[in-house]
């Protein structure tokens, strides 16, 4: 059998031992589909490593405007090659060809692939910040190391180790990317990587700037993980594994920004629900289905008072649920961990709905709800906060305002939490101590809508605290502040303007925003003596 060659060291390397490997599966069928990809070895993760090390010095000396021409060629490339792509990722993952991968998902990954280029040009991620009393001048810069990138299972394009917003944050800041796909869609993966292998080929960056391996054994992984020669590490998949890869990455010294678990508790108030219930059971239908529920911002827990309207909205639900088809799933282990994780829902309390069991052919789930009082969730918080990857939701009833608020101060972190409030300021006391406490405990606060999707803009956080992430102070998406997070702090005390890197010389090198004594200036600054402010 024919196995597909790696990215490694600046050319595509046939698997030097191809015994092992594995083929992509189809999630809508069950069966195997595409070609053989290798299991990579310990002798090729340790040459891609020794070449993005060797790459490393280069391409932090590199012209940010090469790393923007870079950006913006790759985004060109994947979008004149979209129908192949959406194909591909189409046939790896059965997510919905036209309304989600073409017109969403790709679209999006060229959006930050461009806001990537953009920062790089306008120096807008280093941050420079300039005092000229105390001759002082400090700045983001490359990290001098590579950065190793795990995709996820379900965004094939915007999170893919090879093309979405940790890839494009880490190039943007100058660091070689070793990019660890995800075996639910190699094919998707390595079109991305020859796009992406083209691209700097064209612009005349390091051959091993970029660098794809598609799998290899978890002991390898981690020991990858924990080598000091890595810069950064970013991750996004499940707490066990990333939990496994910081442990490693903790004893070397590696920061390693991962992206975990997340229930995401929306507060469905009083108020709300009497003025718009009906349509609130709707749009969380539609919130918890989408994408047969794998969003990490899927609306895994709902706070539903135990009242009349809470009762209505509940039945109002129900049928919806009831009368769906079963999601599609990504793959095996996507439905046994659901199914797992509602069993062990139900074991500490839970009762099932609607739904619950899984469906043929292939990897498929029926939408369910799960239900729990107030006082059995508050007696076992922890347990009852399992995320389950899926088109599922726990519905958790508080009998009055005090419930609320207990329940609100046992969430862990969380990637998001949400109110829906009434329009005539009826839920407004609640609302304002609800969110004092649930504040500290997620990254984004939603206010009257689901929080299923992640806006590409500077200003959004799509991170939050521990357990949804490795720590609290960083997004995955969002320009410029995602790419800080594989960059280092440098700074320089009294050091000669000509040593100086670009946008720390006292001649501003294109516009760029710097904060100069205190205030934010685009100007040159008066020339220092040769040694000296």
């Amino acid at each position: 059998m024919d196995v597909q060659a790696s990215l490694v060291g600046g050319r595509w390397r046939a698997p030097a031992s191809p015994a092992k490997s594995f083929r992509a599966v189809d999630p809508a069928t069950g069966e195997t589909i595409g070609p053989a990809f290798p299991v990579n070895s310990a002798d090729e993760i340790e040459a891609a490593l020794g070449s993005a090390c060797a790459a490393a010095a280069e391409l932090a000396a590199t012209p940010a405007a090469r790393i923007a021409d870079f950006l913006d060629a790759y985004a060109q490339a994947i979008e004149d090659d979209a129908a192949t792509l959406v194909a591909l990722a189409h046939a790896e993952t059965a997510l919905p060809a036209e309304t989600r991968l073409a017109a969403v998902e790709l679209p999006r990954t060229t959006r930050q692939l461009r806001m990537a280029a953009q920062a790089a040009r306008e120096h807008s991620w280093t941050h420079p910040v300039i005092d000229t009393a105390g001759g002082l001048r400090s700045h983001y810069a490359p990290l001098h190391k590579p950065v190793l990138i795990f995709g996820p299972n379900n965004f094939p394009f915007a999170f893919n180790a090879v093309a979405g917003s940790d890839f494009a944050s880490a190039i943007a800041a100058r660091n070689p990317v070793i990019a660890k796909a995800h075996p639910s869609h190699p094919a998707t993966s390595r079109r991305l990587a020859e796009l992406a292998y083209g691209a700097l080929r064209q612009v005349g960056l390091p051959p091993a700037t970029v660098q794809l391996l598609y799998q290899f054994d978890a002991e390898l992984g981690l020991r990858l993980a924990g080598d000091a020669r890595l810069g950064a590490i970013g991750f996004t998949g499940s707490r066990h594994a990333g939990m496994a890869l910081k442990a490693a990455a903790d004893r070397a010294g590696i920061p390693a920004y991962m992206e975990m678990s997340s229930v995401n508790p929306v507060f469905m108030l009083p108020g709300a629900l009497a003025e718009r219930g009906e349509l609130l059971a709707q749009e969380f239908f539609a919130s918890c289905t989408m994408g047969a529920g794998q969003f990490c911002t899927n609306p895994g827990l709902l706070v539903v008072p135990e009242d009349a309207a809470g009762d209505a909205f509940v039945s109002a639900t129900l049928p919806l649920f009831a009368a769906a088809p079963p999601g599609v799933l990504f793959g095996r282990g996507v439905l046994d961990h659901l199914e797992a994780s509602v069993a062990a829902l139900c074991g500490w309390g839970a009762t099932c709905l609607v739904g619950g069991t899984s469906a043929g052919p292939g990897f498929r789930y029926r939408p369910t709800l799960l239900q729990v009082g107030a006082r059995a969730f508050l007696k076992h918080p922890r347990e009852l906060q399992r995320e389950a990857f899926g088109p599922t939701s726990l519905l958790v009833r508080p009998r009055d305002a005090d419930d609320m608020l207990a329940i609100a101060a046992s969430f862990e972190g969380n990637l998001t939490g949400t109110f829906h409030a009434a329009s005539d300021g009826s839920d407004d006391t609640l609302l304002a101590s609800l969110a004092r406490i649930l504040r500290p405990r997620v990254g984004r606060m939603i206010m009257n809508r689901m929080p299923t999707g992640v806006a590409v803009s500077p200003a959004m956080n799509h991170g939050g605290p521990y357990p949804s992430t490795s720590h609290a102070g960083f997004t995955a998406v969002g320009m410029p502040a995602a790419i800080r997070r594989f960059a280092a702090l440098h700074c320089y005390d009294h050091v000669t303007d000509s040593l100086l890197p670009d946008e720390l010389r006292d001649r501003n090198p294109g516009k760029v925003a710097r904060l100069v004594d205190g205030h934010w200036r685009d100007d040159d600054l008066a020339p220092r003596g040769e040694n000296g402010p």
